[in-house]
């Protein structure tokens, strides 16, 4: 289960990219003889590099401007992309993937920061719901458009499809975005290249150990380095304060971290996260493994939820601009009752539940999730300055990536040890991850539900 586990470590929005994965891990251990140190970096390596990158990368978009950080990201990452796809052996894959992982860093959070720099207040909430349902739509196309060039092997290139695909379509994207995303300066400051580093290191330091430390058995060099993470962003820390005392421009904005409002959110996106990524990574297990489905059934199993979340961050903005506060705490409450439906289920039934009867659980998580997730963002993001928006939208995918990636390694210790060998009780599991799974999604809706009874602050 070595590669089932890193799998999981994809965000938001993602989650069906898991299951193409494992098709994708096999492949490459056959044609690049890989071992699986290695294929835990290919797979690990993009989510690590990803995530310790983005407060840097949204930092760079408020710096030199959000749409030639996203052109240069997405450029950049086109060309990682290329790299990956051409590979001849498994060090070139690993560094390709890195910097894949870097340069998606670059483009992201500019997304959000371009929708709270350019929408007010009032409308973030609706375009952050555009943004959740193209995710949405975008994981049920690559899932399936991944599936299919696996399994037909375009043109003999086997694996390397996964990544070449990229290419021309990260080319469109960058001339489209040249087209049609508006131009908005930077601030022309001095970049903080310390902080850059010190974020990312810190960053680096809690997630690198928590992506391997589980099936390296935890050996010293994870410890150590969970141990000096704190030390780090303490350091780090201090010096972006006193950046700030003296008129620069740090990575990370003290400013934010004052905004009470804004921290409050931000914890709720982490609850979210914990528990999504956890969810996704282990609700693939317990199809593959306690079900015995194959890859390709669990993908059609989870598209009826995936299919929902894009259907739910639509609505999302407009019920809350229809019915206020309590149409984001809607979207929690759908989510606590699959999630209860499904401890039901298989309390009931174990592994011997057909598949097919998951499916009303897994189509209310779906929901559920699309509404209560954009509304989570688009909340946070109405707490913060135009003029923070990349710093504030960089702070909230780092929140999101590194508590999806904390929530699979804890939360998946927790499904392994219930599991037993061999997984054998992957249904009790699931009842015991799930089981937590409601209190992170009842305390995340609730600091939502607290935060948006109050008045806005800028």
């Amino acid at each position: 289960m070595a590669h089932a586990r890193c799998r999981a470590h994809r965000h938001l929005h993602g989650e069906l990219r898991p299951l193409r994965r494992q098709l994708a891990t096999e492949a490459l251990r056959t044609d690049l003889r890989a071992s699986d140190a290695a294929l835990e970096l290919i797979v690990s390596g993009y989510a690590f590099a990803y995530a310790a990158g983005l407060v840097t990368g949204g930092r760079l978009g408020d710096r030199f401007g959000y749409r030639r950080t996203f052109v240069l990201g997405m450029a950049a990452f086109t060309l990682a992309s290329l790299l990956c796809g051409l590979a001849q052996n498994p060090g070139h894959l690993v560094a390709a993937r890195l910097g894949q992982g870097v340069t998606a860093a670059v483009m992201v959070p500019q997304v959000l920061s371009l929708v709270t720099a350019r929408f007010p207040a009032e409308h973030r909430g609706r375009a952050t719901a555009w943004y959740g349902a193209v995710g949405g739509i975008g994981a049920i196309a690559g899932q399936l458009a991944g599936g299919v060039l696996l399994e037909a092997d375009v043109f003999g290139l086997g694996w390397r499809a996964v990544f070449l695909v990229n290419v021309p379509l990260g080319v469109a994207a960058t001339l489209l975005a040249l087209r049609v995303l508006p131009q908005l300066a930077g601030v022309r400051r001095a970049f903080d290249i310390p902080g850059a580093l010190g974020v990312t290191a810190t960053l680096a330091l809690l997630l690198i150990p928590s992506a391997l430390g589980r099936e390296a058995g935890w050996p010293v060099w994870t410890w150590l380095c969970l141990a000096a993470a704190p030390v780090a962003g303490s350091l780090t820390w201090r010096r972006q304060r006193r950046l700030r005392a003296r008129g620069g421009e740090p990575v990370l904005d003290p400013a934010l971290f004052r905004n009470r409002p804004y921290l409050s959110l931000l914890g709720a996106v982490g609850l979210f996260q914990l528990y999504f990524g956890a969810y996704m990574f282990t609700l693939a297990l317990l199809l593959q493994a306690g079900l015995g489905m194959t890859p390709l059934s669990a993908a059609l199993t989870f598209l009826p939820q995936a299919v929902l979340f894009s259907v739910g961050s639509l609505l999302s903005g407009r019920l809350t601009a229809r019915f206020g506060r309590w149409s984001p705490g809607t979207g929690g409450a759908l989510v606590v009752v699959g999630l209860s439906l499904l401890i039901v289920q298989l309390a009931f039934s174990g592994t011997g539940t057909d598949a097919a009867a998951l499916l009303p659980a897994l189509a209310l998580n779906g929901l559920g999730n699309g509404l209560l997730l954009p509304s989570l963002i688009g909340a946070a993001l109405t707490r913060v300055t135009p003029g923070s928006a990349g710093a504030a939208s960089g702070a909230v995918n780092t929140a999101q990536q590194a508590a999806s990636s904390l929530g699979v390694a804890v939360l998946g210790m927790l499904f392994f040890a219930v599991s037993g060998a061999g997984m054998r009780a992957a249904d009790n599991g699931m009842v015991a991850v799930s089981c937590v799974f409601v209190g992170l999604v009842g305390a995340s809706a609730g600091l939502l539900l607290r935060e948006t009874s109050m008045p806005r602050r800028s």
